[in-house]
């Protein structure tokens, strides 16, 4: 289920969107980029993983941290509420586009040092190595947009 989930929202709906978006005029390629990234990428993964991480902490405890202490729920707890903070702004910035660039950054710094605490951590598990790409390569395609939207 977490791999089809990733796969959803990191490469078939912004890349659908993207499309659509470029095909029918409505936005040039780097600005569509940007605000499909953000909407499915950053907004919908970390408001669904923070849904999930507050109804059923233990799983995120055991099958991505393989941490089997119940005392760890409480700080999955905590990473529940901090990927709703950042991913209900970026859903709503599909309404407020001046938002984009500023949750392109936090996804991007977030998605980064996620990303590369999974390679320290040596990624092992399935769940984890799933992560630890989708985590890299939205960092690195948040930069891009950043980059190029900067140019």
């Amino acid at each position: 289920m977490q791999l089809i989930a990733i796969v959803l929202l990191m490469i078939v709906l912004p890349i659908v969107s993207i499309i659509h978006d470029v095909a029918g005029g409505h936005a040039g390629l780097v600005d569509a980029l940007g605000k499909w990234f953000v909407f499915w990428g950053v907004g919908w993964r970390l408001a669904s993983a923070a849904i999930h991480q507050l109804i059923r902490p233990g799983f995120t405890a055991k099958g991505i941290f393989e941490i089997n202490d119940p005392a760890a729920n409480k700080l999955v707890l905590e990473i529940g509420f901090g990927n709703l903070a950042l991913g209900v702004p970026a859903i709503a910035s599909l309404y407020y586009p001046a938002w984009v660039p500023a949750l392109a950054l936090g996804g991007c710094i977030f998605f980064g040092l996620a990303g590369i605490q999974h390679v320290k951590n040596k990624a092992s598990s399935r769940a984890e190595i799933a992560a630890m790409v989708s985590d890299l390569g939205l960092a690195a395609i948040l930069l891009v947009y950043l980059v190029m939207h900067r140019l």
